[in-house]
């Protein structure tokens, strides 16, 4: 039965997005904050049938950490579904991600429309530096720009190397950088096929202050930040299990 939600439910995820994409790719002339609405609400129905046919729901810790104004937000990487949640979870905002996503018929569409940063990983360098140029850009419009650090999904409860990317546009631009947690790849893993039931859980952990802070610094501290909401959600789901 749980492959069978599974398969529907992902049936739904890629049907919904390649429709989703082609009509954002229709209304190409329309402001981005329409555009970005109309991507919204796509993640609003993903995360909802998502309840429906698997039972994986959501709860999310430490909303009023999230300052006024735009920010930089950065998030472990365990799972395709935090780059869906990042939608319903933040105000409007542009993702660093990879340059081929950009190339998938209809979906690429849409997120060409939605004013991504999109990097060349071979790149280097020259890619770090289109990050902070692009970012300090979609900041000054008043967009948030959502990175992950790690550079890909890696399994739940495993890490790698942080880029300095984002530490670096934080330093530049003097915006705030917005830890979050997850545990998602718990429930939906890297390209993991099967969806477990439960609840992911997210925490948004208090901003983090560029002033002063190197970028090795501040990265530092975002690995602290994000590993201490880790602990928290473990700390969360243990309780929970040992009350039923």
């Amino acid at each position: 039965m749980r492959y069978l939600r599974s398969l529907l439910f992902t049936t739904y995820l890629m049907a919904s997005a390649c429709v989703c994409g082609f009509v954002m790719a229709c209304c190409f002339f329309l402001p981005y904050r329409f555009q970005f609405a109309l991507a919204r609400t796509w993640a609003r129905w993903v995360l909802w049938m998502l309840a429906l046919l698997c039972g994986l729901d959501y709860i999310v810790e430490g909303r009023e950490n999230i300052p006024a104004g735009n920010h930089i937000a950065m998030s472990n990487h365990t799972s395709a579904w935090e780059t869906v949640a990042a939608f319903v979870l933040l105000p409007p905002q542009v993702w660093v991600l990879k340059r081929e996503l950009l190339r998938i018929p209809f979906v690429g569409w849409g997120l060409k429309l939605l004013r991504p940063i999109a990097i060349d990983r071979g790149a280097g360098h020259k890619a770090v530096s289109q990050v902070v140029e692009q970012g300090k850009a979609r900041l000054a419009d008043g967009l948030w720009v959502i990175i992950f650090p790690e550079g890909t999904r890696v399994l739940a409860g495993q890490t790698r190397k942080y880029g300095v990317s984002g530490a670096l546009l934080a330093t530049a631009s003097g915006r705030l950088i917005v830890p979050i947690s997850h545990n998602a790849g718990a429930f939906w893993p890297r390209r993991g096929f099967l969806k477990k039931p439960g609840t992911v859980r997210v925490v948004i952990g208090k901003p983090i202050d560029p002033s002063g802070k190197s970028p090795r610094e501040l990265n530092d501290a975002l690995r602290t930040a994000i590993e201490s909401g880790l602990a928290r959600i473990d700390e969360r789901a243990a309780l929970s299990i040992g009350r039923t």
